[in-house]
């Protein structure tokens, strides 16, 4: 494993300090490596316990697990029922996963209209490290377009841009843009020509759909719900995650809908539950899995870290006081 070396941009806090729009990250730099990479980090991540939450870890599991073997989950909490060969399991007839899946839900004293969800590991996509390239270069251009760079980090990681390819639904790129919104913030899409390809622009083109449509969508959808937010809230950021994944009408027609009385993580939750037209499986994991990778992220470079950590405390003091001196 790599070892790198980490400090804070005191650049960052220091506009904090002076009520300058900035954010806060930090600056990675390998023992082999004199290039830096950055990195977002996200206190409430641990101090609100989203990393105890049962989807997040199964997520993690499933970005450790090899794709020949799978995790039989509950769908609704993603409870872990059973792993097996992935192969092995494809082999079946449906009558005799059936068969399995009732027999689980016996065994776990389930609803035998639960259901069951066969989840093949996705070691293969997930690959952390190799992504730390692209979250400098997209940090870097969010922060200059004035977006939080925590969404170029979350988004990244999720899409994993060292695998450009076409989703199922024509988003492509490193950010999964829509080829309708890609030609909307600038990009050009045609016959011969697909910029959305493009690192530079795409992240240009996500920041801008993110800053001028899906954060102000959020907070009109809160605000005409009576829910009230601060933008840097781990859970006002999930929100907007979803606006970009599934749509503001998608997102608000649930929220609209589900009349939640406050946000925080209740609400995250109780959207990971829940439908209402496009906002389906894939929507509610779009948080999930956001939640996982960080806490991967944060997990690989705290533990390849953690000497130089223990000697950083000065740093840490004076972020706190920098932090105070803001409030």
């Amino acid at each position: 494993m790599k070892t790198y070396y980490l400090t804070f941009l005191f650049s960052a806090f220091t506009a904090v300090l002076f009520g300058q729009e900035s954010f806060s990250y930090l600056e990675i730099t390998r023992q082999d490596d004199s290039n830096s990479v950055y990195f977002v980090p996200d206190e409430q991540l641990i101090c609100e316990k989203w990393d105890l939450l049962a989807q997040p870890n199964f997520w993690k599991q499933v970005m450790n697990l090899s794709p020949d073997s799978c995790l039989i989950n509950v769908a609704a909490t993603r409870e872990i029922l059973m792993k097996t060969s992935f192969v092995e399991w494809q082999k079946q007839s449906e009558e005799e996963k059936d068969s399995v899946r009732n027999a689980l839900r016996q065994t776990y004293e389930l609803d035998s209209a639960e259901r069951l969800f066969v989840t093949s590991g996705k070691n293969h996509f997930y690959q952390i490290e190799k992504v730390l390239p692209s979250l400098s270069k997209g940090i870097e251009i969010f922060e200059r377009e004035g977006v939080n760079p925590w969404y170029a980090q979350s988004i990244l990681l999720i899409e994993s841009p060292g695998k450009i390819q076409y989703s199922s639904v024509g988003a492509y790129g490193p950010f999964q843009l829509m080829n309708s919104v890609a030609r909307t913030y600038g990009l050009t899409v045609n016959r011969t020509i697909d910029e959305r390809k493009d690192f530079e622009k795409s992240a240009i083109a996500a920041s801008k759909l993110l800053g001028l449509s899906c954060i102000p969508s959020a907070r009109l959808i809160l605000e005409r719900n009576q829910i009230e937010y601060n933008e840097n809230d781990l859970w006002f950021k999930l929100f907007v995650l979803h606006i970009y994944h599934a749509g503001a009408g998608n997102v608000g027609g649930l929220i609209d809908n589900l009349k939640p009385q406050k946000g925080g993580l209740e609400l995250i939750t109780t959207m990971w539950q829940s439908e209402y037209g496009g906002f389906k499986n894939a929507s509610q994991n779009y948080s999930q899995v956001a939640l996982a990778s960080n806490l991967v992220l944060e997990e690989l470079l705290y533990q390849s870290c953690q000497n130089i950590y223990l000697c950083s405390n000065e740093l840490f003091e004076l972020h706190e006081k920098l932090s105070h001196a803001k409030n």
